[in-house]
C-alpha cells in the first residue's frame, strides 16, 4: 500500500514532535515550554528534589511521613502552577482545523507564568511550609484546629484543586468538589437514605483533609512521594543513559524476514521501552516516531498501524517490572510488597502480549503484509552483548525486592546501578550536565502526578470520614439483585457494573485518580460478594489502565493516529481489538476461584492448567476477531470461536467442557469447509483437449 511522505508536501500541517504529542495527549504531561530565565531555577529546584528524595531514602525524617510528605508537596505543588498552564488545550486531533494556525504560532508564543501564576505559587508554598511551623504542635490540635488552621486548610484544598486542573483538566477536580458538598450536605439528605451521614462543618471537613493522614497526606501522596517519584527518576536515568533506543534497535533486530516481523518488533519494542516511560501516551508516542515509518511500509494502513502503536504502548504499563502509577497504591492497600503486585500481573500480561502477537499474526496473512529490511545490519546478538548491561538495572530491582529490600531502596539502587552502567558507553554516559538533565527531568515528570494524587487523596477521605463506601456498595449490589437472587448472576452483574463504572471514569480522569476513586467506592460492592481483596483490585487496575484505549477518548490510540495522520475513531476501534484480551481476563480471576489463579495464587499445577486453557481462549478470540484460523474464517467459525473464548475464560469444568466443544467444531467446520473448497474439479476429455490445443499455439477447431 503507498502511503505520502510526510515531507512530501509542503502544504501539509508541520509535523509535530514525539514532545508536542506527548504534552497534547498526556493526560498526566500536558507542560509548558519554559524560557531559559524562568526554566533554571525551576530546574535547580526539581534537581534539588530529586537528590532529597534519594537522601531520605538513607537518612529518613526523623518526625515521620508526614512531615516529610509535607516538604515534597512543599517543594512540587508550586512548581505545578509555574510548569502547566491555567488555559484548557483541546487535542488537535479533535479539532482539525485548527491544527495549521497551531504550528509556528504555538512555537513562537511565550510560554512562561503570568503573574497569577508566581501568586499561586508563592501561596502554596505558604501554606504547605506553614505546618512546619511548630509540627508537633501543628498535630496535636487535629482535634481543635484554629480558625487559621481552618483557613489554611482551605486555601490548600483550592489551590490542589486547581494544580489537577492544570495537569489533567476539569473533571476530576469537578468530582472532588462534588464529594466535598457531600461531605458537607450529606447530614441534610433524609435519614433512611443509604447515602446520608451525620454531616460535618468547614471547620471538620479542613482539619480532616489537612492535619491527619487522610486527605490531602494521605496514601495517594505518600506513594507518589516515595515510589513513583524514584521510579520517574530511575526512567529518566535510563533514558538518558541509551537504555531506551537499545530496547528500540534490539527490538528491530530481533525481527527480520517474516511478514509479520514489523507488528512483533513494535509489540516487543513496546514492552521494552515501557519500563523507561511509564505512560502508555508516551510509551505509543516513542515508539511510533521511530517504527510508524517501519510499518508503513510494511503495508499496514494508517488505522492498523496506529492500533498496533496504542496497543503496545499501553501494555507496557500493564507489564512488570514496572507497571502503572496504580500498582504502587495497590500494593499499599494491601499490605503487601510490590514484588506480589508483579507476580499478580505476570500471567494476565503473557495473555496480553498473546493476543496482540496471535492479532498481528493474522493480520500480516489477511492484509499480506510485507518484511521490511532496515537499513541496521547489526545482529540482535552483538547488540544484547554490546548493550545488554542495560537489563541489569532492571532485573535487580525485581532481585532486590526478592531478598526483601523495600521497593523505594531496590529502585534507588538500581538507578545508581544504571548510573555506573552508563560509563560504558561513551556516547550515552552520565556526564554531570546529564545527570543534571535526568534528575530534572524525573521530578518534573512526577509533578502532575502529585497533582492527581494529593486531589484523590480529598476524595478517599470523604468515603472515610462519611462511611460512602459500604453505602454505596450496597446500593450497587442491590441494582445486580434486580436480575435474580441467584449469588452467581448478582457477582457477574456486579462485575459487569464495576467494568463499565470504571472504564467510564476512566474516560475523564487519568489511570492513578480513577484507580484510587474506583478501589474506595467500586472494591467494597465486589468484597462484599466474596472476591478478594487483591483480585478486586487487580481487575480495577486493569479496566482504570485500559480506559486509555477505550472509545470515544483514548488518549493513546488518539496520539498514535496523530502519528499515522488515521482517523481517530478507526484507530481507536483497531486497538480495542488488539487489546481485546486485557479486556477479559479480568473477568476470569473475579468470577471464579479458578480464575483467581492467573494472578499466580494456589498450586502450581493450578496456575499451570488454568494459564493454558486462559491462552486457548485468547486464540479462540484472536480467531473470532481477526476472521481467520488456517485460512479466512466465516461467520459461523468466528461465532463458534467467540462462544469458546467466554466459555474457556469462565475457567469452571462444565464452562471448559463447553468452550473446548465450540472450538473443536470451529476448527472442524472450518478444515471441511477449506478441504471443500480446495477439492480440484476434474476436467472433462473436451476441455483438456482445447486446453492442449491453446498450449500449443493452435485455436481449437
Amino acid at each position: 500500500m503507498a502511503e505520502m511522505s510526510m515531507a512530501e508536501s509542503s502544504s501539509e500541517p508541520r509535523q509535530r514532535t514525539a514532545e508536542e504529542l506527548v504534552a497534547e495527549f498526556d493526560q498526566e504531561r500536558p507542560a509548558r515550554k519554559l524560557s531559559p530565565r524562568v526554566s533554571r531555577p525551576v530546574s535547580a529546584v526539581c534537581a534539588a528534589m530529586s537528590v532529597y528524595v534519594f537522601y531520605v531514602i538513607f537518612f529518613p525524617v526523623a518526625k515521620g511521613g508526614q512531615y516529610y510528605l509535607t516538604i515534597f508537596l512543599a517543594a512540587t505543588l508550586p512548581l505545578i502552577f509555574l510548569t502547566h498552564r491555567g488555559t484548557v488545550r483541546v487535542p488537535a486531533v479533535l479539532l482539525p482545523w485548527r491544527r495549521d494556525r497551531e504550528g509556528s504560532a504555538a512555537a513562537a508564543r511565550r510560554d512562561d507564568p503570568g503573574w497569577f501564576d508566581w501568586l499561586l505559587a508563592a501561596s502554596a508554598l505558604a501554606v504547605c511550609l506553614y505546618p512546619l511551623w511548630e509540627f508537633d504542635a501543628f498535630i496535636e490540635r487535629r482535634q481543635l484546629p484554629t480558625s487559621l488552621d481552618v483557613v489554611v486548610g482551605i486555601v490548600l484544598i483550592l489551590l490542589v484543586l486547581e494544580a489537577c486542573r492544570r495537569t489533567t483538566g476539569w473533571i476530576l477536580p469537578a468530582f472532588c468538589a462534588v464529594f466535598l458538598l457531600y461531605a458537607y450536605y450529606g447530614g441534610l439528605l433524609p435519614y433512611d437514605w443509604s447515602l446520608a451521614h451525620g454531616g460535618f462543618d468547614v471547620g471538620a471537613i479542613a482539619a480532616h483533609f489537612f492535619m491527619g493522614t487522610d486527605g490531602v497526606y494521605g496514601v495517594p501522596l505518600n506513594v507518589a512521594g516515595t515510589y513513583i517519584v524514584l521510579f520517574t527518576i530511575f526512567g529518566a536515568v535510563l533514558e538518558a543513559s541509551g537504555a531506551g533506543k537499545f530496547f528500540i534497535d534490539l527490538s528491530f533486530a530481533a525481527f527480520r524476514g517474516s511478514r509479520s516481523a514489523p507488528g512483533r518488533t513494535v509489540t516487543a519494542a513496546g514492552f521494552l521501552l515501557g519500563t523507561v516511560s511509564g505512560s502508555g501516551t508516551a510509551t505509543a508516542v516513542s515508539l511510533g516516531s521511530v517504527a510508524w515509518p517501519v510499518l508503513r511500509r510494511a503495508g499496514y494502513s494508517k488505522e492498523q498501524g496506529g492500533g498496533v502503536l496504542a496497543a503496545a504502548g499501553i501494555g507496557a504499563i500493564l507489564s512488570p517490572p514496572t507497571l502503572g502509577a496504580a500498582a504502587f497504591i495497590i500494593a499499599d492497600y494491601l499490605r503487601e510488597s510490590y514484588l506480589t503486585v508483579l507476580l499478580y500481573a505476570l500471567v494476565p500480561t503473557l495473555l496480553y502480549y498473546l493476543g496482540i502477537l496471535l492479532a498481528v499474526e493474522i493480520d500480516s496473512r489477511k492484509h499480506q503484509t510485507q518484511p521490511v529490511v532496515g537499513e541496521e545490519s547489526t545482529s540482535a546478538l552483538r547488540l544484547l552483548g554490546r548493550f545488554g548491561y542495560h537489563f541489569l538495572s532492571l532485573f535487580m530491582i525485581v532481585g532486590f525486592m526478592a531478598v526483601g529490600l523495600p521497593p523505594f531502596k531496590a529502585v534507588a539502587y538500581a538507578t545508581v546501578l544504571q548510573f555506573l552502567l552508563s560509563f560504558l558507553d561513551a556516547r550515552h554516559r552520565m556526564t554531570p550536565r546529564r545527570l543534571y538533565a535526568a534528575l530534572v527531568e524525573g521530578n518534573r515528570s512526577v509533578l502532575p502526578v502529585v497533582a492527581t494524587c494529593a486531589a484523590a487523596g480529598i476524595i478517599v477521605a470523604v468515603v472515610t470520614q462519611t462511611g460512602l463506601g459500604l453505602n454505596l456498595a450496597s446500593v450497587i449490589v442491590d441494582a445486580a439483585g434486580v436480575f435474580g437472587d441467584n449469588a452467581t448472576v448478582q457477582l457477574v452483574v456486579t462485575v459487569l457494573f464495576a467494568a463499565l463504572s470504571v472504564s467510564i471514569l476512566g474516560l475523564a480522569v487519568p489511570v492513578t485518580a480513577s484507580f484510587i476513586i474506583a478501589a474506595v467506592i467500586i472494591a467494597p460492592a465486589l468484597l462484599s460478594l466474596g472476591v478478594a481483596t487483591h483480585e478486586a483490585y487487580m481487575f480495577i487496575f486493569y479496566y482504570a489502565v485500559l480506559s486509555e484505549v477505550s472509545p470515544p477518548t483514548a488518549l493513546a490510540a488518539a496520539a498514535a493516529a496523530a502519528i499515522t495522520g488515521g482517523n481517530p475513531m478507526r484507530t481507536m476501534v483497531a486497538t480495542w481489538k488488539y487489546s481485546l484480551p486485557a479486556f477479559l481476563v479480568p473477568f476470569a480471576f473475579v468470577l471464579t476461584d479458578n480464575g483467581a489463579q492467573l494472578l499466580g495464587t494456589g498450586s502450581i499445577s493450578g496456575i499451570v492448567w488454568s494459564t493454558a486453557v486462559s491462552a486457548l481462549a485468547v486464540a479462540a478470540l484472536a480467531a473470532a476477531t481477526g476472521g481467520r484460523i488456517i485460512g479466512p474464517a466465516g461467520p459461523v467459525e468466528r461465532t463458534l470461536c467467540a462462544v469458546a473464548a467466554l466459555c474457556l475464560l469462565y475457567l469452571e469444568p462444565a464452562a471448559i467442557t463447553v468452550g473446548l466443544a465450540a472450538l473443536i467444531c470451529a476448527v472442524g467446520f472450518h478444515l471441511l469447509r477449506r478441504t471443500q473448497q480446495q477439492t480440484p474439479v476434474l476436467a472433462t476429455a473436451d476441455e483438456i483437449r482445447t486446453a492442449a490445443t491453446v498450449s500449443e499455439g493452435r485455436l481449437p477447431s
